[in-house]
């Protein structure tokens, strides 16, 4: 590249952790985690590092994802994207390998490990090809000699002193990284499954590993410290790829705290026990490393950014990018003088930040003009089908037809837009008449099914006399128990279109309605915004949506039709 470039850090804003990133030519692609949101595993582009597109879903078919039924917070975890330019083309080139988690228990997951491959990054991806359920995290790497080798945390919950001498299992120690062969003709994993890591720190909670190669050296890549405010990436390498492994002196690579703790980590993201308040990324870990044309190295990591003097990361955890270096006797460490995280980083070509403001302000409004939804879209466990999420029935609309409850974890109608922003804005409009209790449409602040604030249209029987009538009102869950707002609750006519409006201001949520989309009238209480993120929940590890739904628990038969959706940010949100 001719020009220098800037990464401004993030480059993936809201509810993109666990980055996975390669590059392929001139071409860098990455892939993260989406949990109980379909489809599943967003791929983006960038020719720079710090510009970045949607180019596709992976999992885009229930027979690739099953989510139906799975928690929040459970359901795809970790992928990892990988690419082998020696592969017959009938083989697929492009490789993903995802966890889904379908639940926990007895202090041990219930999950299984997939392959899916593609000839090109868009797609079509094919038929998961099940690895195994050992564990999470597990990642495809292909040697120079043609294997193929996945890695994976394997989870241990043995108590300690049970299992055999290098046993580094227990509540605060998940268990080793294993290795085994993947053999592409017989689609499925071969050999012995060797131990080869148990750390490069004190720190506890080790996963996400990754292999590469350079120089004839195998370098391991894992995350360890918990994916909550200990985190950190480290490294260590090997002469052979069973190990043994030494580890890397500049440890850790990347990390938010400033120095390393005794103490053994504990795997709560919503205890910051080592949290650094001056730290500009937090949580920063769980990376994966490409290389520039020219062979300087980054590592993608996930992070997270705080509200304002507290703790609360409404944003969830994000995707940043940091410039690394080989040292002279090969080892890889953080370009600057300590393992901190940058908010600008060099980008390739460049030998100096140019500063800027980095991202432009987002002011979207989409009518659904489009024949299919924009990719930016997301709906709960289940695809987006015509069935109940149709363009086509009313022409300038979405048409949702009401499903179960807004807290089920099975089949709901509901589409949504991750929140990328501190302060950012929704707004919609929607036509529904409800006929009894059971039928509600409207808009929602949302995290998962057991926290969120909802303001619908529905059907109140206590209106007109006790002869019912449709009405606007709030309700919400805080980490699964139900709220309403009795005051907040307003008579609406008996017909025609109801304009509705979120407004998040850091840690401050505000719910607004229009008869006409141009006088606004507030509704409910100022509410805490700080809920929807994760330090509110317990192990949870998604992050804040805009949402648009429809509920019909009597039937399945009421349709509301939203005209629009609109999401603005910063100086695009009136007031600001």
């Amino acid at each position: 590249m001719s020009h220098p470039t800037t990464i401004h850090n993030p480059v993936l804003r809201g509810f993109n952790p666990d980055p996975s990133i390669i590059r392929v030519g001139e071409d860098y692609f990455m892939a993260t985690s989406t949990f109980e949101w379909f489809p599943g595993v967003p791929i983006y582009r960038s020719r720079d590092l710090a510009n970045w597109s949607l180019v596709s879903h992976a999992l885009t078919r229930p027979s690739q994802l099953d989510l139906r039924g799975v928690a929040g917070s459970h359901g795809v975890w970790a992928p990892c994207l990988s690419y082998d330019e020696h592969a017959n083309e009938d083989a697929g080139r492009f490789h993903l390998i995802y966890t889904n988690v379908v639940g926990r228990s007895g202090n041990t997951f219930h999950l299984d490990n997939y392959l899916v491959t593609a000839d090109a990054i868009d797609g079509p991806w094919g038929e998961p090809i099940y690895l195994n359920s050992s564990g999470f995290d597990p990642s495809l790497f292909h040697d120079d000699d043609g294997r193929k080798w996945l890695v994976n945390l394997e989870w241990d919950d043995r108590a300690s002193g049970e299992g055999p001498a290098d046993h580094t299992g227990g509540p605060e120690l998940p268990g080793p990284i294993v290795l085994q062969e993947y053999d592409p003709q017989a689609k499925r994993l071969v050999g012995p499954r060797t131990r080869i890591f148990h750390g490069a720190t004190d720190m506890g909670c080790m996963e996400a590993p990754h292999l590469y190669k350079r120089d004839g050296l195998y370098h391991l890549m894992v995350a360890e410290g918990g994916t909550g405010f200990g985190h950190a990436v480290t490294t260590a390498r090997a002469t052979a790829v069973q190990g043994p492994y030494e580890n890397n002196p500049h440890n850790p690579v990347i990390s938010s705290i400033t120095e390393m703790f005794n103490e053994r980590g504990i795997c709560d993201s919503t205890k910051p026990h080592r949290f650094n308040p001056a730290a500009p990324l937090q949580k920063a870990g769980h990376g994966c490393m490409v290389e520039s044309p020219d062979g300087t190295p980054y590592v993608a990591h996930l992070c997270a950014r705080p509200l304002p003097g507290g703790i609360q990361c409404l944003l969830g955890r994000e995707t940043a990018i940091q410039r690394c270096v080989w040292t002279d006797d090969g080892w890889l460490k953080h370009d600057a003088d300590s393992a901190m995280p940058k908010l600008q980083v060099v980008g390739p070509g460049g030998e100096d930040v140019t500063g800027g403001a980095g991202q432009e302000p987002v002011n979207e409004h989409d009518d659904f003009d489009a024949p299919v939804l924009d990719g930016k879209y997301q709906s709960l466990r289940v695809p987006m089908t015509d069935d109940w999420a149709s363009l086509s029935a009313r022409p300038g609309h979405l048409r949702l037809r009401g499903r179960q409850a807004i807290f089920s974890n099975h089949t709901q109608s509901l589409i949504a837009r991750r929140v990328q922003h501190f302060v950012s804005e929704a707004q919609t409009c929607v036509q529904f008449n409800p006929t009894n209790h059971m039928h509600w449409a409207g808009l929602s602040a949302f995290y998962d099914t057991n926290t969120f604030y909802y303001l619908r249209v529905y059907w109140s029987d206590s209106l007109n006399n006790h002869q019912g009538g449709r009405a606007l009102g709030l309700i919400g869950s805080d980490c699964g128990e139900r709220e309403i707002w009795p005051e907040a609750r307003v008579a609406l006519p008996g017909d025609g279109p109801v304009h509705l409006r979120a407004t998040i201001r850091h840690d401050k949520l505000t719910f607004a309605w229009s008869l006409d989309g141009e006088r606004y009238t507030a509704i409910g209480p100022q509410l805490d915004a700080g809920k929807l993120s994760d330090e509110h929940g317990s192990q949870t590890f998604t992050g804040s949506f805009f949402a648009i739904a429809c509920q019909d628990r009597d039937v399945n038969a009421a349709t509301a039709d939203f005209d629009y959706f609109a999401y603005r940010e910063h100086d695009q949100v009136q007031g600001e």
